[in-house]
């Protein structure tokens, strides 16, 4: 049945190919990731949860030399490489406004009501989720056999002046090349705890 196919877990190579062997890629290979490449990365990572399907994040997609070189002056000069020699740099924007728009998104009760009157409280929504959509770019990414280099390393109000002048409720949270990486760009793999050392289950 279908219902059990979908609740069978996923293959080791699958696991590996998501978590247990991936990484943060530094580096790029000369090889394009494609428009529909892009469009396939959004096919997937919008099915992810987000409070209330609130959807805050805004993705600017710097695929061309002259958006990755927008970009990459606003960044650390460490980051700037990461940036310009990527197929892909994804600015992970976030609306605080993102309620006129559960109307139609969440079109089960008022949800816009419960944030209108307050923009603390959008703010905080649009920065959890909007991680959560980066996330799950980074992992859609991935499932589509691309690498990824998350980072923040940039300034914020220099980018969101360059990339969201005419979205003044839109503002950046951290970006992410994306490609396909090269390995001798990256180091050997910082620790991962065991689970004893950071959780409690009670």
């Amino acid at each position: 049945m279908a219902g059990e196919d979908l609740a069978a877990p996923l293959s080791d190579a699958a696991l590996d190919q998501l978590f247990r062997q991936a990484r943060s890629f530094n580096g790029w290979l000369d090889k394009d990731v494609s428009e529909d490449q892009v469009h396939a990365i959004w096919a997937l990572m919008k099915f992810g949860p987000t409070s209330a399907n609130q959807l805050p994040g805004r993705f600017v997609w710097c695929k061309s030399a002259e958006a990755k070189a927008r970009l990459a002056k606003h960044a650390s000069e460490k980051n700037q490489p990461k940036i310009t020699t990527a197929p892909v740099c994804v600015i992970v924007g976030m609306d605080s406004e993102f309620h006129e728009q559960l109307p139609w998104l969440f079109p089960h009760t008022d949800a816009r009501s419960w944030f209108a009157g307050s923009e603390e409280l959008r703010r905080k929504n649009a920065f959890r989720n909007s991680s959560l959509q980066g996330a799950y770019l980074i992992m859609a990414a991935r499932a589509l056999g691309l690498d990824c280099g998350p980072m923040s390393g940039f300034n914020n109000d220099a980018v969101d002046a360059e990339f969201f002048a005419d979205q003044p409720n839109v503002k950046s949270n951290f970006i992410c090349s994306i490609g396909y990486g090269d390995r001798a760009s990256i180091f050997g793999r910082s620790p991962r705890p065991e689970f004893d050392v950071f959780n409690r289950l009670l």
